[in-house]
């Protein structure tokens, strides 16, 4: 069965400077290929045959290496703001949206089965679903609780704290288009509100396999070291 996914890769990558001075994050290169090819590549392999990429910069230089997608095998098209929307606001130019879909960051590096992602969201009847992971970060400091007074009531040496992040990844039914108004800037933080205020709130998926977001220079060049390596394989 062929499958509808959303890349989010309107962003203007300020967080990976230098790598994007000269190219839109998205065609920035891991090994011998850009970030967003080996992420269509993935979902091609998961049946994803129609892609839609959601930009709002350096949208020539996309449509140029990217084009129709013919070259992989899918249907490539393409959104384009005519001013900021955040994450969740371009979803409402995407046209002719199935009941249920993927988005997706054009930045995230992941072995996530996107099929089985896929058919648990809708096997689960959610709205939206959220794939998570579990991270584990120390604290490098001795945290002080004080209480009114100023007096210290709690103390805590290097703490090391467990919580669940989003992956950048999602699966969506098509009814929660309903919540994000139009021309908006709406990203997720103001859809997940706006769901759990509406009592109608997201699943969570948790994923313990590979994932890493290339958001940083320091996560880029971990990726790099990875897709270079012979025995990392993505697809």
């Amino acid at each position: 069965m062929s499958k509808r996914a959303v890349i989010l890769a309107g962003g203007a990558g300020t967080r990976l400077r230098p790598y994007t001075v000269t190219l839109p994050k998205p065609l920035v290169p891991l090994g011998n290929r850009p970030i967003l090819e080996i992420v269509i590549g993935q979902l091609k392999e998961h049946g994803f045959t129609h892609i839609t990429i959601a930009v709002n910069h350096a949208v020539d230089i996309i449509k140029a290496f990217f084009n129709d997608g013919s070259k992989w095998g899918v249907t490539i098209d393409y959104t384009m703001e005519t001013k900021p929307l955040s994450t969740m606001g371009p979803l409402t130019l995407a046209k002719d949206l199935p009941e249920n879909f993927l988005v997706m960051n054009g930045d995230v590096l992941t072995d996530l089965d996107f099929s089985r992602f896929h058919e648990n969201h809708v096997a689960s009847n959610a709205i939206f679903t959220i794939a998570s992971y579990r991270r584990s970060e120390l604290i490098d400091y001795g945290l002080l609780h004080k209480g009114k007074d100023n007096r210290l009531i709690r103390f805590e040496e290097k703490p090391h704290y467990d919580f669940l992040v989003s992956m950048g990844v999602y699966m969506m039914n098509r009814d929660v288009l309903k919540y994000i108004p139009k021309d908006t800037f709406f990203g997720f933080d103001h859809l997940m509100h706006r769901l759990i205020e509406k009592n109608n709130p997201a699943t969570v998926y948790e994923y313990n396999g590979f994932w890493l977001d290339i958001g940083r220079p320091a996560d880029y060049e971990a990726a790099s070291e990875l897709v270079n390596d012979p025995d990392f394989k993505l697809i």
